[in-house]
């Protein structure tokens, strides 16, 4: 790891001397140990202060009752099947191949069904990268179980049946089919074949109707700028696997852009083989997940975005269209520099929201002859119109319009006109929405046609040329639900039951002569699908010039996104998405306003800690044109470009919600015209915002060197111990590798299985569906957000995020300046635009265990298999482990999370309890809880193999948070088994301990990251 380097979590940590960061790393707890009512009052709990008296208390009676109340349980009465399903064996799971595509996340995956409930979302490696799975499509199976679904269909607001809505709908449609009078179908992309055919067939039997496609994070000007070109609405697909200079302007492509589903392919050229891999230039406005992964990030304004793909074009192709100079036009010509250097295996991507730009970024593909950039399998995830939504809203307000029928969107809520929207929903006679919960846009309707969730659905699906996939249900209707296809039908007059029109449709259309049940049985199918694809060309002066007088500076210029967890808000009552902290400000329960440093200070703007370490903020206004958002939280964000300002959308949701769910404030009417750069005023309002934020919390015994990364260029030509030193001791007078030291005799464990997980930080990308993975599989409760500013949050799994500052950056060079203090920081601010490494971390089962040794009952304890084990019924809750602990991975239940109406999440109701994994016990109050490496399913691999008389294969070992990885960057396996994928990384030169000079022998090790900064 280069010495020059410093490692920081937070700002607070920049400030030489803070007193809150000195107490925290003293601090075994943020709190100190409530004493009054140990078990009892929640407000009495949050007291940090205590008596003698107090105290005296607690050790004559508290302790007592904490140990009477972690060894008794509630007494659950079973009862057994009295006819058992034949296709059902109770303690054996289901598996069903199925899709979830929801028109913001499409994705091939696997559901884990017990006893009839699915409980689990796996991936479906037989689909490739579109087998992969993001957070929010692990959290998706939590969403089945929302409380607040609707259970049956409402007419003109009021709960009613299926056959009255049926004769309305039906009445009406006629009548409008009479008079021709226009029915459109709004939906979210589909990119169902069978679904658009429904649609198709519909069209036919009523005459004028017209299907018109919104998506709230919308790519209309990319499928714009394709269409243009290739004479498909369509998006390309990227090789990025094959690239070996990527620059992208803009293009959050490790998160949400086009469709997302790419981190994998990015991956894969992300580790270090014969010397060689790719290298990630990126230019943004905000701290992306993509831009905190590059190896080279440039901050400029969403404005100079623009200009620098301009600029970009005319250093790649020797053009000279009309453009503006910028701060970032030194990076921009090393960028075209590498770009040509790099040729066919060179590729640019955008994500500037804009027709124009994005055939700039055509051009210059094509320019490259770029092999990266691949149209000739185009995506269908995307297929949002806006200028037809903003036509359609406007025929609304005219009276053109006899019936809408919306499917899949929530336009009264994401419009950024959605009052304009509203008004003209008043005015068409007939207004259906299908919805599963009475959201804002379902208030609004004369009808709701209650659709069910994807897992009680069939379906099916083409996310790309030649790649089907088919949805299947997983479980009977919870609720009286009904397809939105089968209504179409229905109100046809048709008899057949969506299931046998789509497995129809297969037949006759798809399947080519292969079976029905193996699709079924494989969930995805994949078929000779050539496109006809054109070859138009466009006059790119003309294309530049219009960009450029499209393009407004200002002083403060608003970039809206989309965060990791809650997407465009689909999934808002999901609190396993609302409780994830977002991977770059790793604040939770929240959308905020970024902002850099220099501009919050010259606005006045604040952030601080508080004596605990958690985050407070100033307030202020944002005002886009005639739209004002008052009293939004402002977060200063390193790495924010000066000048701009960032916020997400998704949050701010009222309708068909649980109470602690209606959190943050809406963003989407700040973008007018559907554009996400806006020019924006900004003005400090009063109050303090308390943010829960985790970035201050689980600090690792104050050590800095927690991290290791090395330079392309170190990792080749120099020695290993230059770039991953392993730490040495004196040893009989001599120094010795740290491994080599023990205060503990050697444990024989090469008998049987010894499991160790392997950590690769080259390619994590930070996404952060390992946690949502870990919550599902291992019942881990959610707490809220009062619990997660004190430094009580239950993630078994985190992901630290720490931002890195080179102390011999471009400015120190300049100003001859090295070295640390408030000096060196202020002449350099190192938070103008860190560098950012990911490093997960979860118990790192050590051999060595330090918890092991100070805990009083013997609840915490090491197999021989590798794995540290909870005892729950055992523990009494003394905390020693968790204080002896140095990598600060355990959690204490501070309360009952179950069945406890002030933890009001899924926990709490019969609905949502059933999303549990019967195979992991609940924990309850009052005992430590960590990862256990998913005991529960090592063991099933264990005996499955034994049952069926063979070893166990080593793909077959897995936990949560290694199978969900997108990237591969987590692996798990049995190092005994010389042959395993495991065993081989562990004698990786890259491979190193987690503060492996502490002498706990963890069973987690982790891959350095590597960064590619060469600049030729």
């Amino acid at each position: 790891m280069a010495s020059n380097k410093k490692y920081w979590r937070s700002v607070e940590e920049l400030k030489a001397n803070s007193p809150i960061v000195e107490s925290l790393q003293q601090k075994e707890f943020a709190e100190e140990l409530p004493t009054d009512e140990f078990l009892g009052d929640k407000e009495n709990l949050s007291k940090p202060s205590t008596t003698r008296r107090d105290f005296l208390k607690y050790v004559g009676f508290s302790t007592a009752a904490v140990t009477l109340a972690a060894c008794e349980g509630p007494v659950v009465k079973s009862i057994p099947y009295v006819v058992k399903p034949d296709d059902v064996i109770p303690g054996v799971a289901n598996y069903y191949a199925s899709t979830m595509a929801d028109g913001t996340d499409f994705a091939n995956i696997l559901v884990k069904v017990r006893e009839g409930r699915p409980i689990k979302i796996e991936p479906n490696k037989m689909a490739g990268n579109w087998g992969a799975t993001s957070a929010r499509v692990q959290a998706s199976v939590l969403s089945l179980y929302d409380n607040n679904r609707l259970r049956n269909p409402l007419v003109e607001g009021k709960e009613s049946d299926w056959k009255s809505l049926d004769e309305k709908a039906i009445q009406t449609l006629k009548s409008l089919k009479d008079s021709n009078e226009k029915i459109v179908i709004l939906s979210g992309t589909t990119a169902s074949p069978s679904t658009n055919k429904v649609i198709e067939e519909f069209t036919g039997a009523f005459g004028n109707v017209s299907h018109v496609v919104y998506d709230a994070l919308s790519e209309s000007a990319a499928l714009d700028a394709f269409q243009a070109i290739y004479g498909v609405r369509a998006l390309p697909d990227y090789k990025f696997e094959d690239a070996e200079v990527i620059v992208s302007i803009g293009a959050d492509f490790l998160g949400d852009w086009q469709g997302g589903h790419y981190s994998g392919a990015y991956a894969k050229g992300r580790k270090p083989v014969n010397g060689k891999m790719s290298k990630l230039i990126q230019f943004e406005s905000i701290m992306s997940l993509t831009g905190a992964n590059a190896d080279k990030r440039i901050p400029v304004k969403p404005s100079n975005q623009i200009y620098a793909l301009l600029n970009l074009y005319n250093a790649i192709t020797g053009n000279t269209v009309n453009s503006k100079e910028t701060p970032a036009d030194k990076a921009v010509k090393m960028a075209a520099k590498q770009l040509k250097k790099a040729g066919k295996k060179a590729v640019v991507v955008t994500g500037i929201q804009n027709k124009e730009a994005q055939l700039i970024a055509i051009a210059i593909n094509q320019a490259l002859q770029s092999e990266v950039f691949d149209s000739t399998a185009p995506r269908f995830v995307k297929a949002g119109d806006d200028v037809a939504v903003a036509n359609l809203v406007k025929e609304m307000n005219e009276g053109k319009i006899g019936a809408l029928l919306i499917n899949n969107v929530n336009p009264s809520y994401t419009l950024p006109n959605a009052d304009e929207f509203n008004a003209g929903l008043k005015k068409v006679k007939l207004s259906i929405s299908f919805s599963s919960n009475n959201d804002e846009t379902a208030a609004n309707t004369n009808l709701v046609a209650n659709a069910p969730h994807y897992l009680e659905s069939w379906g099916d699906a083409m996310m790309q040329a030649g790649h089907y996939s088919l949805m299947q249900p997983t479980i009977r209707p919870l609720f009286n639900t009904r397809q939105f296809e089968e209504s179409l039908l229905t109100w046809m007059g048709s008899t057949n039951s969506y299931y046998d029109y789509l497995k129809n449709n297969w037949k006759t259309s798809i399947l080519n002569g292969s079976t029905w049940n193996k699709a079924l049985e494989d969930g995805v199918f994949k078929a000779d699908s050539k496109v006809e694809l054109s070859s138009n060309t466009v006059d790119i002066n003309q294309i530049a010039a219009d960009l450029l007088a499209a393009t407004k500076s200002s002083d403060f210029e608003l970039n809206v996104y989309a965060k990791t967890s809650l997407g465009d808000g689909k999934q808002a009552n999901n609190p396993w998405l609302q409780e994830l902290p977002d991977p770059i400000s790793r604040t939770s329960w929240d959308n905020y306003l970024t902002i850099s440093s220099e501009d919050a200070k010259a606005l006045n703007l604040e952030n601080w800690n508080v004596s605990d370490g958690a985050l407070n903020g100033s307030k202020a206004s944002l005002k886009v044109g005639n739209t004002v958002l008052k009293d939004v939280p402002v977060l200063i964000q390193p790495g924010q470009a000066k000048g701009s300002i960032g916020i997400a959308v998704g949050y701010g949701r009222t309708a068909g919600m649980k109470k602690d769910m209606m959190i943050g404030l809406n963003a989407y009417p700040l973008m007018q015209n559907f554009n996400p750069f806006q020019k924006v005023e900004i003005e400090k309002t009063s109050g303090e915002h308390e943010f829960a934020c985790v970035q201050l919390q689980h600090t690792i015994m104050g050590r800095d060197e927690i991290i290791k990364e090395t330079t392309l260029d170190d990792f080749i030509n120099k020695p290993k111990e230059d770039w991953n030193e392993t730490p040495e001791f004196s040893l009989n007078h001599e120094e010795v590798p740290a491994n080599k030291v023990d205060l503990w005799e050697k444990f024989d464990d090469t008998i049987g299985h010894h499991f160790n997980l392997s950590i690769d930080l080259a390619t994590c990308t930070g996404c952060a569906a390992c946690i949502v993975a870990c919550h599902a599989e291992n019942n881990v409760p959610v707490v809220g957000k009062h619990e997660i500013r004190v430094s009580r949050d239950m993630h078994w799994l985190r992901i630290d995020r720490y931002y890195t500052s080179d102390m011999t950056n471009e400015v120190a060079k300049e100003e001859g300046i090295f070295g640390t203090g408030e000096m060196f920081n202020e002449m350099t601010v190192p938070q103008e635009n860190p560098q950012v490494a990911f490093q997960p971390v979860m118990c790192q089962h050590c051999n060595h265990a330090p918890c092991e040794t100070v805990c009083p009952v013997a609840a915490t304890s090491h197999s021989r298999q590798g794995q540290n084990h909870m005892a729950y019924n055992r523990c009494i809750g003394t905390r020693y482990c968790a204080n002896n602990c140095p990598y600060k991975v355990r959690r204490f239940n501070w309360f009952k999370y179950a069945e406890n109406s002030e933890f009001d999440f899924n926990m709490n109701n019969d609905l949502g309890r059933m999303v549990l994994n019967p195979d992991v016990v609940i924990r309850s109050r009052g005992v430590m809880e960590k990862c256990s490496m998913c005991i529960q399913k090592t063991q099933l691999s264990i005996l499955t193999a034994k049952k069926e008389g063979r070893p166990v294969k080593d793909e077959e070992f897995q936990t949560a948070c290694s199978s969900a990885c997108p990237t591969g960057s987590m692996v798990f396996g049995d190092v005994n088994d010389k042959e395993s994928e495991v065993a081989h990384l562990i004698e990786d030169d890259r491979t190193f301990h987690l503060l492996a000079e502490v002498g706990t022998k963890p069973n987690v090790m982790y891959h350095l990251k590597v960064r590619n900064t060469e600049e030729s």
